[in-house]
């Protein structure tokens, strides 16, 4: 990319970065790491345009990312809204009685059914270091576009998955893109005794993009064929599908969907999708695309404050981030049924 000095991108978004995101440690840690090097950063002014910085799923998450575990979330399961705040070790000091108690009371208080869940959430602002991932964002946007795949899944995964870290997840899946040992190995990756090269950043990122191309980007075209829906690939809602076919696997998606029948693509299949469970599809796959919403508005707040970017003509596609389907793979980007 060749030594450039530090640009900043005039954006035509009003965003008031969070108060996390102005600190003086940060900006040194800027001037430390990125002093004549900009940083490729996808800004995707779309999912302001279509509304979806305004639903309580979103705004819940981007709060969780401030709050540290210390902190606990009471919030409701069915739009993830904050109706009260506390200490961890508060409610962890509660007896079962105790806690029964405190729910019936938020119940009475909130006119809330028997049926309603309550969910008590562990802020999250020591997972969800997005400050980490810039560098490792710079690094995929361009693995992936080489790949054929568009770079907006890059920064997605990147900033959700382990961002800033490399570690195993609790269900064996390791890297930067937190892929399974058995899909690494399908992607082409290796992994035995001897060595793994999810640990290898642009092995793990050609590996993620392969299976996203190979994999997750058919199945979600076939499970939307199936229930006889229209969509555009370039649409915000067909990615985060997408997106939900990578975390969870083409089956589980599948299943949710037929249960769910729904009549319509859009947000509202995102919204119903986000409410609905089956079998191995259940919280942690109902969040997941709620956590890209808020992490890719964190990242736009963050920016906005310290703003390590590379200028728009710089980027692998710099239409709001996005590489047109057309351009990737033809001209059949328009499906319907």
């Amino acid at each position: 990319m060749g030594l450039l000095l530090l640009i900043v991108i005039a954006w035509p978004l009003t965003l008031r970065p969070p108060s996390r995101w102005r600190t003086s440690e940060l900006n040194e840690k800027a001037r430390e790491e990125f002093p004549h090097v900009c940083l490729q950063i996808i800004r995707d002014s779309s999912l302001y345009a279509e509304g979806w910085d305004t639903l309580s799923q979103t705004a819940f998450w981007r709060t969780a990312m401030h709050m540290g575990p210390d902190s606990l979330l009471v919030n409701l399961a069915a739009n993830r809204r904050i109706v009260d705040t506390m200490l961890t070790v508060s409610w962890q000091s509660r007896s079962s009685r105790g806690r029964k108690a405190y729910e019936d009371s938020l119940r009475a208080a909130l006119g809330l059914a028997r049926s309603e869940e309550i969910y008590f959430t562990t802020g999250r602002n020591h997972f969800y270091r997005l400050d980490a991932v810039l560098s490792p964002i710079d690094l995929a946007l361009n693995i992936f576009a080489e790949e054929g795949v568009d770079p907006w899944f890059a920064q997605a995964i990147l900033m959700i998955e382990s961002p800033g870290r490399l570690q195993f997840s609790t269900d064996g899946a390791y890297g930067a893109f937190q892929l399974m040992k058995g899909v690494a190995r399908d992607m082409g990756l290796i992994v035995n005794d001897t060595l793994d090269q999810r640990a290898d950043f642009e092995a793990s990122a050609r590996g993620a993009a392969r299976l996203i191309r190979t994999v997750c980007l058919p199945k979600t075209r076939t499970i939307l064929q199936d229930a006889n829906l229209s969509w555009q690939e370039s649409e915000t809602w067909f990615r985060l599908l997408v997106l939900h076919v990578y975390h969870a696997g083409a089956r589980n998606v599948s299943r949710v969907i037929r249960q769910m029948k729904p009549e319509e693509g859009g947000m509202p299949l995102i919204r119903n999708l986000w409410q609905s469970k089956s079998r191995r599809f259940g919280n942690a796959s109902q969040n997941y695309s709620q956590i890209i919403l808020a992490a890719f508005m964190e990242v736009d707040a963050m920016l906005d404050s310290n703003g390590i970017i590379c200028p728009p003509e710089l980027l692998p596609n710099h239409r709001h981030g996005r590489v047109d389907p057309e351009a990737l793979r033809g001209s059949d980007s328009l499906h319907s049924r």
